[in-house]
């Protein structure tokens, strides 16, 4: 591997499944979440556009630093090179399902 390495982490986000690359990952101080830095997008020269890999560029040009909640987590793997960012689906069905989240739609702030 080089000096340099480059992360590909794959996760759950509403519903749908996110690969991205980034080159640093790390846990973070806030408790239950991961932390990713200094994303990495193929070239933007490209003669074909794929709308997932721009509406991730879009989605994470102005972020310096994202937090991911360590349950969404499916994979992180170190790669030698990016590749190209995706959104899919989420597979239904199964016999590996996400950590279930608590609907706090409803849930009224606590007051004192």
């Amino acid at each position: 591997m080089t000096n340099n390495p480059i992360y590909r982490i794959t996760f759950f986000n509403q519903g749908e499944v996110y690969e991205i690359y980034a080159r640093h990952v790390f846990q973070s101080e806030l408790w239950g979440f991961l932390e990713v830095e200094q994303f990495v997008f193929g070239e933007r020269s490209k003669m074909i556009v794929d709308p997932a890999e721009e509406k991730l560029k879009n989605e994470f040009s102005a972020v310096k630093r994202s937090f991911i909640p360590m349950q969404s987590v499916v994979r992180i793997d170190e790669v030698e090179k990016e590749g190209a960012c995706k959104i899919s689906e989420a597979p239904q069905g199964g016999n590996v399902s996400p950590f279930p989240f608590p609907n706090m739609a409803g849930v009224k702030p606590a007051t004192e």
